[in-house]
Protein backbone atom coordinates (compact mmCIF):
# COMPACT_ATOMS: atom_id res chain seq x y z
CA UNK A 1 0.00 0.00 0.00
CA UNK A 2 1.65 3.27 -1.17
CA UNK A 3 1.50 6.50 0.47
CA UNK A 4 2.09 8.89 3.31
CA UNK A 5 2.88 7.37 7.05
CA UNK A 6 0.60 9.36 9.37
CA UNK A 7 2.44 12.12 11.10
CA UNK A 8 1.48 14.48 14.31
CA UNK A 9 0.24 17.56 13.69
CA UNK A 10 2.60 20.28 14.30
CA UNK A 11 0.76 21.76 17.69
CA UNK A 12 0.96 17.72 19.11
CA UNK A 13 4.39 17.85 18.65
CA UNK A 14 6.85 17.41 22.26
CA UNK A 15 10.03 19.20 22.36
CA UNK A 16 10.91 15.78 24.79
CA UNK A 17 10.15 13.98 22.11
CA UNK A 18 12.05 15.73 19.79
CA UNK A 19 15.36 16.02 21.93
CA UNK A 20 14.69 12.19 22.19
CA UNK A 21 14.43 11.47 18.92
CA UNK A 22 17.59 13.58 18.19
CA UNK A 23 19.97 12.23 20.98
CA UNK A 24 20.39 8.71 19.38
CA UNK A 25 23.50 9.31 17.04
CA UNK A 26 22.15 7.40 14.00
CA UNK A 27 18.90 9.48 14.50
CA UNK A 28 20.62 12.78 14.38
CA UNK A 29 23.14 12.01 11.87
CA UNK A 30 19.84 11.06 9.32
CA UNK A 31 18.71 14.22 10.19
CA UNK A 32 21.86 15.87 9.85
CA UNK A 33 21.78 15.23 5.95
CA UNK A 34 18.22 15.39 5.33
CA UNK A 35 19.80 19.28 6.58
CA UNK A 36 21.87 19.25 3.84
CA UNK A 37 19.69 17.87 1.24
CA UNK A 38 17.60 21.21 1.90
CA UNK A 39 14.31 19.82 1.81
CA UNK A 40 14.94 16.99 -0.84
CA UNK A 41 13.24 13.51 -0.42
CA UNK A 42 15.54 10.64 0.06
CA UNK A 43 15.16 6.61 -0.29
CA UNK A 44 15.48 5.72 3.30
CA UNK A 45 17.84 2.54 2.02
CA UNK A 46 20.19 5.63 0.97
CA UNK A 47 20.99 6.72 4.30
CA UNK A 48 24.63 5.07 4.81
CA UNK A 49 23.96 3.37 8.94
CA UNK A 50 25.77 0.39 9.57
CA UNK A 51 22.55 -1.45 11.24
CA UNK A 52 20.36 -4.39 10.62
CA UNK A 53 16.71 -3.46 8.84
CA UNK A 54 14.51 -4.00 11.61
CA UNK A 55 16.56 -0.81 13.41
CA UNK A 56 16.22 1.46 10.65
CA UNK A 57 12.69 0.99 10.28
CA UNK A 58 12.36 1.85 14.52
CA UNK A 59 14.74 4.93 13.82
CA UNK A 60 12.16 5.92 10.83
CA UNK A 61 9.50 5.66 13.32
CA UNK A 62 10.87 7.22 16.28
CA UNK A 63 11.78 10.19 13.79
CA UNK A 64 8.31 10.14 12.51
CA UNK A 65 6.28 9.74 15.67
CA UNK A 66 8.70 12.99 17.29
CA UNK A 67 7.18 14.78 13.89
CA UNK A 68 11.04 15.49 12.73
CA UNK A 69 9.85 13.73 9.15
CA UNK A 70 7.62 12.24 6.80
CA UNK A 71 8.08 8.89 5.13
CA UNK A 72 6.08 7.73 2.66
CA UNK A 73 6.04 4.26 0.46
CA UNK A 74 6.35 4.74 -2.70
CA UNK A 75 5.52 0.34 -3.45
CA UNK A 76 9.13 -0.36 -4.44
CA UNK A 77 10.45 1.33 -1.52
CA UNK A 78 9.93 4.34 1.36
CA UNK A 79 11.23 7.74 1.45
CA UNK A 80 11.67 10.28 4.14
CA UNK A 81 11.78 14.31 3.95
CA UNK A 82 12.56 16.40 6.53
CA UNK A 83 9.77 19.03 7.85
CA UNK A 84 12.06 21.62 8.12
CA UNK A 85 9.46 24.35 7.47
CA UNK A 86 7.01 23.14 9.20
CA UNK A 87 9.64 22.43 12.36
CA UNK A 88 11.37 26.13 12.08
CA UNK A 89 7.62 27.54 12.67
CA UNK A 90 7.31 25.31 15.82
CA UNK A 91 10.69 25.36 17.34
CA UNK A 92 12.24 28.24 15.19
CA UNK A 93 16.25 27.75 15.20
CA UNK A 94 15.93 24.09 17.03
CA UNK A 95 17.38 22.37 14.05
CA UNK A 96 20.28 24.94 13.29
CA UNK A 97 21.36 24.21 17.13
CA UNK A 98 21.60 21.11 16.63
CA UNK A 99 23.55 21.28 13.20
CA UNK A 100 25.96 23.20 14.85
CA UNK A 101 26.65 21.79 17.62
CA UNK A 102 27.21 18.64 16.13
CA UNK A 103 29.32 20.13 13.59
CA UNK A 104 31.37 21.28 15.90
CA UNK A 105 32.37 18.05 16.97
CA UNK A 106 30.53 15.17 18.97
CA UNK A 107 31.93 15.92 22.03
CA UNK A 108 29.99 16.92 24.38
CA UNK A 109 29.76 20.53 25.69
CA UNK A 110 31.41 20.82 29.10
CA UNK A 111 30.93 23.61 31.66
CA UNK A 112 33.62 25.44 32.51
CA UNK A 113 34.76 24.41 36.48
CA UNK A 114 33.56 26.70 39.11
CA UNK A 115 36.06 29.09 40.84
CA UNK A 116 36.49 28.51 44.24
CA UNK A 117 34.79 30.97 46.53
CA UNK A 118 36.78 33.52 48.37
CA UNK A 119 38.22 32.30 51.87
CA UNK A 120 36.40 33.52 55.08
CA UNK A 121 37.89 35.09 57.51
CA UNK A 122 38.68 34.13 60.11
CA UNK A 123 35.88 34.43 63.25
CA UNK A 124 33.10 34.34 61.06
CA UNK A 125 30.97 31.52 60.62
CA UNK A 126 27.80 32.56 58.40
CA UNK A 127 27.77 34.73 55.03
CA UNK A 128 28.81 38.07 55.25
Amino acid sequence: MAGEFPVPELAEVDLGAVLSALADPHRREVVLQLLREDGEERACASFPLPIAKSTRTHHWRVLREAGLVRQRDAGNGTFVRLRRDEFDARFPGLLDVVAGISTAGSSPVRRAARPAPPPRPRGTSGPA
